[in-house]
């Protein structure tokens, strides 16, 4: 039988200790029992530091009713769905130890290269796998201030690749100078150094290959050497990154399934499975 054991005067001095009807196998310094759980005087007076004699009753008297119903609907349900989740716990368990196991196998003995070959495969096996929904591009970017001397110079080395003298200028005049001939940037990665909006970037990497963008301080000026635009498909070396996740996600599936079809004849030969 579920029993509440709280102390028999709580009205008249739950906070000052007065009351001694505490049941015998109280603990020490526990001020409220239910079904074998413990709620010590210390923490009520922790919660009534500084309060009125009335409040602190008030205090008490809710934090004792929410303590009791928490135990009392935890037990409930409990005793009401114990070997439900006893189920869970080792369903849980065991999926545990299985993904921890598999991570190991995959990790120490699946190859983790895929080859160039592989990779060409897939690119032109699934070629509506790989547009791009945003442009990318290679290039030169310089900022210069609005006041900055020869500009239009700058703008005609910057059509004409002259590296030499776009970096002797960037050099005495810009204030930001990146060449990425060699990598691909996106025009989400591009707008966290230009102040434009993306549909003005779209529309000017369509139309030429050099944008523009200038503000109220400075100029940006992006020569593009290379460009694929959103909705194309991605050049090869872009995809590669995609591609690889695939064909091993791919491979990381059937190297699993082997392994399991693997223990399972194992499992068989060494009679460690007995069909009746």
């Amino acid at each position: 039988m579920k029993r509440i054991g709280i102390i028999g005067c709580l009205a008249a001095g739950l906070l000052l200790g007065s009351c001694t009807a505490l049941e015998k196998k109280q603990q020490a310094g526990a001020a409220v029992e239910v079904n074998g759980q413990y709620l010590y005087r210390s923490t009520l007076d922790s919660l009534t530091v500084g309060l009125s004699s009335e409040d602190s009753l008030r205090v008490a008297q809710q934090y004792i009713s929410q303590w009791a119903k928490d135990i009392l609907l935890y037990d409930k349900a409990k005793a009401r769905t114990k070997s439900e989740l006893e189920q869970l716990v080792e369903d849980y368990r065991r999926s545990l130890y299985v993904h921890a196991y598999e991570e190991y196998l995959v990790d120490r003995r699946m190859p983790k290269v895929v080859p160039d070959s592989t990779v060409q495969q897939v690119y032109d096996r699934m070629p509506e796998r790989f547009l791009l929904d945003e442009s990318i591009l290679k290039g030169i970017f310089v900022v210069v201030p609005n006041d900055a001397r020869d500009i239009a110079k700058l703008k005609g080395w910057l059509t004409k690749e002259k590296l030499d003298e776009i970096e002797k200028y960037a050099y005495q005049n810009a204030s930001g100078y990146e060449l990425f001939t060699d990598k691909w940037l996106t025009t989400t990665e591009l707008l966290a150094h230009v102040p434009a909006e993306r549909a003005e970037i779209e529309t000017q990497l369509k139309n030429k290959n050099q944008v523009e963008v200038t503000d109220s301080l400075q100029t940006y000026l992006i020569q593009v050497t290379e460009k694929h635009l959103r909705g194309e498909r991605m050049p090869l070396e872009y995809a590669r990154p995609e591609i690889e996740k695939i064909v091993l996600s791919e491979r990381q599936v059937d190297f699993l399934n082997k392994e399991r079809e693997k223990l399972y004849n194992e499992a068989i030969q060494e009679k460690k499975i007995i069909f009746f």
